[in-house]
């Protein structure tokens, strides 16, 4: 399993930008690239994915057990000719002081070697001390190469490598100069997401040979094949007959498509049929046995939300005729009654007697986690680990609404529930894991399997 850990010395380095250069220019060359991402983040893992030509894989410790992110990452890394796995924030980065959920402990964890991204800005002779820091303060840790980003010019360049190579002897593999034309667009939670954009594919192309003509392509494949063997963890196997077949909607389209790749093959695998849903553009809810509605960003598609009168009446309908549905953050502010944003106020769903309020900063940020009150529908037991970014408030609930969590960290809701239940529907705007034993994807088929059953009967 050839791989590498692509970090930096600190947030916003370019890090992203150069991985998804490296996904496209590896891929170009036609090699096959696994992309994976640490943390919880859903935007760079849509445009990773688009880049390889392959889904990408988030890996996360607070979302995951150890041996989850192992057999996660043998599975998907299987038959690629080398791996890349993005780090969040800087190498040692991290919540706990200890540094076990850190960049630097996935690292060890998957035994990938490192190549750093330096913002080279303003930098010089200091370059050598920041590097040999890094690999002074966890000697288990293998940097073995840098990639030096956003360069003043080949004089800068010159100057750069000179003090590497006489100070450190760290491999320089890649000297990027700085280039407005290599940037992606922004908002207020990030990245644009890939789906969003028609030019992306061909902005990809352009960031990875960019990136093709400034990195030793050969130099990182070197690297990755150096990666210590590792034994193959065998994925779990229930022993349980397949279960009925099922057919469940997913909202995925511009305004909604925040999933997880490994939730979307746990359905799969789950014999699920999923049914793609156009929120902007479908008439009506097909016949199905369940619905999905992910995160995304309604408020920006809001006027086409509102437009689209036939489908928010034949979701309404299904939801209050008891379809099971599952909906996390704007999944919620779109089954909401109204939603408003920069001063104007917009149409939706209606089921979810709230609405939605867009805000300047953030109203729930960070890792998340959820206790269940007891009276939640799908009956979970254990804490929940989850995770929250949105601007948005819901307001104007009903004073006696039933929820299915207490908010044990984070903000959800209203700062101490989340996960709104009414009829066969669970809304929330913290986001869930789907696969694993805490997951939400075995309680809403629970759910998807009875209604079914009753709806036979």
């Amino acid at each position: 399993m050839p791989r590498v850990f692509i970090s930096a010395a600190h947030k916003s380095s370019g890090k992203t930008t150069l991985t998804l250069g490296l996904c496209a220019a590896l891929h170009a060359r036609g090699h096959g690239v696994q992309p994976f991402k640490k943390g919880p983040d859903y935007i760079d893992p849509l445009w990773l994915g688009m880049a390889a030509q392959r889904p990408c894989y988030n890996l996360d410790f607070h979302m995951m057990q150890r041996s989850e992110i192992e057999r996660q990452f043998a599975s998907a890394a299987a038959g690629a000719r080398i791996s890349l796995i993005e780090g969040n924030k800087g190498l040692y980065d991290g919540l706990d002081l200890d540094g076990s959920n850190s960049n630097a402990a996935l690292a060890k964890l998957l035994g990938a070697p490192v190549v750093l991204v330096i913002d080279a800005r303003g930098m010089t002779r200091g370059v050598a001390p920041l590097i040999l820091g890094y690999q002074a303060f966890d000697p288990d840790i293998r940097i073995a190469g840098v990639i030096l980003n956003n360069l003043g010019g080949s004089r800068h360049e010159s100057k750069l490598r000179a003090v590497i190579e006489h100070y450190t002897e760290v491999e320089v593999i890649g000297a990027v100069q700085h280039d407005a034309s290599m940037q992606i667009a922004e908002r207020h939670l990030g990245l644009v997401p890939a789906n969003e954009q028609q030019a992306a594919l061909a902005r990809i192309r352009h960031v990875g040979e960019r990136v093709a003509a400034q990195v030793d392509l050969d130099r990182l494949l070197v690297i990755a094949d150096s990666a210590p063997a590792r034994e193959v963890v065998p994925a779990e196997r229930s022993g349980q007959a397949v279960p009925e077949r099922v057919r469940v909607a997913i909202a995925h389209d511009p305004a909604f498509g925040f999933y997880y790749s490994e939730d979307l093959d746990s359905l799969r695998s789950s014999n699920v049929e999923l049914v793609e849903l156009d929120t902007l553009h479908a008439d009506t809810l097909p016949e199905v046995d369940g619905l999905i509605i992910g995160g995304g960003f309604p408020e920006v598609f809001m006027d086409e939300l509102e437009a689209n009168v036939p489908l928010r009446a034949s979701i309404r309908t299904a939801i209050e005729a008891g379809l099971p549905t599952y909906a996390e953050c704007g999944g919620l502010m779109y089954l909401s009654r109204r939603l408003s944003w920069q001063g104007r106020t917009c149409e939706m769903v209606g089921v979810v007697p709230g609405d939605t309020v867009m805000h300047e900063r953030p109203v729930g940020r960070g890792y998340a986690s959820l206790q269940p009150t007891g009276v939640d529908r799908w009956r979970e037991s254990v804490r929940i680990p989850a995770h929250e970014f949105h601007y948005s408030s819901l307001e104007n609930l009903p004073a006696d609404s039933i929820y299915a969590y207490r908010v044990k960290r984070g903000h959800g809701i209203d700062g101490v529930h989340d996960g709104y239940q009414q009829y066969n529907l669970l809304a929330g705007y913290v986001h869930r894991r789907g696969s694993g034993e805490q997951g939400w994807i075995a309680p809403f088929l629970n759910q998807v399997r009875a209604h079914k059953a009753r709806a036979a009967a």
